[in-house]
């Protein structure tokens, strides 16, 4: 098992502990954490604080450069919003736990010259397979439906 799709599905159970929704992220930059998070929206309330974002955020200000040397984990195919600060931040890597529940930009990030290495994680499957079952309601909220 990878150690950093581990730590992302991690942060995803602690969000769904939370009452949130199981999407975790972490930020990598050579070979070390730099920033990890979860979803937060039903928790924060927050329209914007999905696994990456608050993964991001808890990153904390960086340069340039630190952004263009790293690789984002992530449990769930990133959104729109989530593509948007990858490309943004110029972060040229994406490991994808699975996307078989959602799919996100991964198209927009392979053109503009982002890899995304999907893992079809099981583990990553079951959390979010187990989660719209028991609350599609809130599943749509999160995703714009």
């Amino acid at each position: 098992m990878d150690i950093f799709l581990q730590a992302a599905i991690e942060e995803a159970k602690l969000g769904l502990n939370e009452g949130g929704i199981p999407i975790g992220s972490v930020l990598v930059h050579k070979g070390k954490i730099i920033g990890r998070g979860h979803n937060k929206r039903i928790q924060d309330g927050s329209p914007i604080l999905h696994g990456e974002m608050d993964a991001l955020e808890n990153a904390g200000r960086l340069s340039a450069q630190i952004y263009k040397e790293s690789v984002i984990y992530t449990t769930l195919s990133p959104c729109s919003m989530c593509s948007g600060a990858i490309l943004l931040y110029g972060i040229p890597h994406v490991v994808i736990g699975e996307n078989i529940t959602f799919v996100g930009e991964e198209a927009l990030l392979t053109e503009r010259g982002v890899k995304c290495e999907v893992r079809q994680d099981p583990e990553c499957i079951a959390l979010m397979t187990d989660f719209i079952a028991a609350n599609p309601t809130l599943w749509h909220e999160d995703i714009g439906v």
